[in-house]
């Protein structure tokens, strides 16, 4: 059976630039990511997205404006396991509000575009990194 996980991937707006918010993972690879966690039984994927951003950044739902209509899928595996991650777009009401880090992370970036889809590496968040960027450019 798939595990599955939910998040947001948070972006700002900050002199005339787009910036996404990537999380250092404290474990494992210490990869780059959106806040994403998984979802607890009798929990939907939206209450998780919230949930997990509120544990990892330290925004509520009020900090956010969420774009419910730029769900976005990943399917992939770890550890020979299938993983669903499922994201949403969601941007910073107020650029200048800092995220509050948890211990499953050792470090925040705030970057653009190219950068960002740069240090996140896979080739499926790089993706979505670009499409959601897209919608954003649409959105204007």
């Amino acid at each position: 059976m798939s595990k599955r996980a939910a998040g947001f991937v948070i972006f700002r707006r900050l002199c005339d630039q787009i910036q996404f918010l990537l999380l250092r993972a404290s474990y494992g690879t210490y990869h780059w990511s959106a806040p994403k966690g998984h979802v607890d039984p009798g929990e939907d994927d939206f209450t998780t997205a919230l949930r997990e951003t509120q544990e990892e950044a330290g925004y509520s739902e009020n900090d956010l404006i969420i774009y419910k209509d730029s769900c976005m899928t990943l399917n992939y595996n770890v550890n020979n396991k299938p993983k669903i991650v499922v994201y949403w777009l969601a941007e910073l009401k107020d650029p200048q509000k800092a995220p509050t880090l948890s211990d499953e992370h050792t470090e925040m970036k705030w970057l653009p575009k190219d950068q960002a889809k740069e240090i996140v590496g896979f080739a499926d968040n790089q993706q979505m990194i670009e499409h959601f960027y897209q919608y954003i450019m649409n959105k204007k």
